[in-house]
């Protein structure tokens, strides 16, 4: 499956490569064009203007001496440069042509403006004028031009190839790259929804065998009791995993528009702690807390750090046997706040620590929970620039620690509300007590 999706990816890669490559080959056709075009111009304008001063200097030409012998036309300007082609049209109808013996043809003998003729096979480049004996007309070859139209065009022929190869190629490698976290992210959705499907399909099935052999026949009161209460047990499994699917849900709908706001960790701390007393205490868990009377300031959201705080609680009581103990800390270390909350149970062992944070993964050891508490509490940790650290706990247990860059005293007085906004967090905010 995995190397059907990966030839998928390829094949939808390379069909945007072709589609990229097929723009640009059109946007580099226009633009050659155009180039070829603005360099013709460019350098028959050149033409153009030499011809231009070259005719410029026969508006005082003198006559020829009687017979037309020892004619000698004045200077035509540059002497470097294709060689010009000079036609002296008399009053007679006679044509002297300089240097070469080209006639010119009668249809050419009274030119005006800039014109490009082809005459004995060559391409000239024209231009004539009045002078005081008659008409005077030069051109230039347009060699030159077409040697330099010759050359451009090879080069755009040969970079074209070569361009749109890489272009290709880089495509590709984009579309590759760009396409893997997309189809990742679709991966793990998948994965994410059969994980799902079969964490409820499991308490579905013992909801589904108990009400089957309640219809069956007709049994005693205690049998229905506990029969009531087996489909209560999973019933409340599926609401806790549903709900845990939910806050994933809205949690990664909203990340990017949650507005944080400077929280006081020691505060939420020892809020949660209020709240997991009875838990610990129905467990016979000791429940110490320890943080410091200054305010532990970090920006975030208030909401997912109680709901980050209620997952480690949640754990540390499940995972500590009767008689033990959980611990939640929170001091300032430098310029991070840190939180750990510590239990006395069996720990995390060191091969377990690289996955605790995948969704449906689950520790060794009791519980009945899906396997996301961690997941959220990860997701958490992760929006808020926060750093995990886990170790042992001195009891012997685990202990999960987070830290998250400290708030100054200054900068939180600048806030809104300050830091107090978030010493009374709305108890509605918190969806309950995650499960792990």
């Amino acid at each position: 499956m995995t190397g059907a999706r990966g030839i998928e990816v390829r094949r939808i890669s390379i069909r945007v490569a072709l589609a990229a490559t097929a723009v640009v080959a059109v946007a580099y056709f226009v633009i050659a064009v155009a180039v070829f075009l603005i360099v013709t111009n460019n350098l028959t304008a050149q033409v153009d203007e030499r011809v231009a001063m070259a005719l410029n200097r026969f508006g005082g030409a003198p006559a020829p001496p009687p017979g037309g012998g020892g004619f000698q036309p004045p200077d035509v300007g540059p002497r470097f440069g294709p060689a010009l082609l000079v036609w002296t049209i008399l009053a007679d109808g006679t044509v002297i042509s300089v240097p070469n013996e080209i006639e010119l043809p009668a249809e050419y003998q009274a030119v005006t403006g800039p014109r490009t003729v082809s005459i004995e096979g060559v391409d000239l480049r024209i231009q004539g004028r009045e002078t005081v004996d008659g008409w005077v007309v030069i051109g230039q070859t347009m060699g030159s031009v077409a040697q330099a139209q010759g050359t451009l065009l090879l080069a755009e022929i040969a970079i074209a190839p070569i361009l749109l190869l890489v272009v290709f190629l880089g495509a590709v490698a984009i579309g590759r790259r760009a396409a893997a976290p997309i189809e990742a992210a679709r991966r793990r959705q998948l994965e994410f929804t059969a994980d799902a499907s079969h964490e409820l399909r499991t308490p579905l099935s013992v909801i589904e065998a108990e009400t089957s052999l309640a219809l069956a026949r007709d049994r005693e009161a205690h049998w229905y009791r506990d029969a009531f209460r087996r489909v209560d047990g999973e019933s409340q499994r599926m609401r806790r995993l549903l709900d845990d699917l939910l806050w994933l849900a809205r949690f990664d709908a909203a990340r990017e528009s949650h507005e944080a706001e400077p929280v006081d960790v020691g505060v939420l701390a020892a809020q949660a702690a209020d709240r997991f007393r009875s838990v610990a205490e129905a467990r016979g868990i000791v429940l110490a807390v320890d943080v410091p009377d200054d305010p532990l300031t970090v920006v975030a959201p208030a909401d997912w750090l109680d709901r980050l705080m209620g997952v480690l609680l949640d754990n540390a009581c499940k995972y500590s046997p009767a008689g033990g103990q959980v611990r939640v800390a929170a001091l300032q270390a430098g310029n991070r706040v840190e939180l750990t909350v510590e239990d006395s149970g069996p720990g995390i062992p060191e091969e377990e620590r690289a996955r605790i944070f995948d969704r449906f993964h689950r520790a060794s050891g009791p519980g009945t929970g899906a396997g996301l508490g961690l997941a959220i509490g990860d997701a958490v940790v992760r929006s808020t620039a926060g750093r995990w650290r886990i170790s042992s706990s001195p009891a012997g247990g685990a202990a999960m620690t987070v830290s998250w860059p400290a708030v100054s005293r200054g900068h939180v007085a600048g806030q809104p509300g300050g830091a107090g906004a978030a010493r009374e967090p709305d108890p509605a905010r918190s969806l309950g007590s995650p499960r792990s």
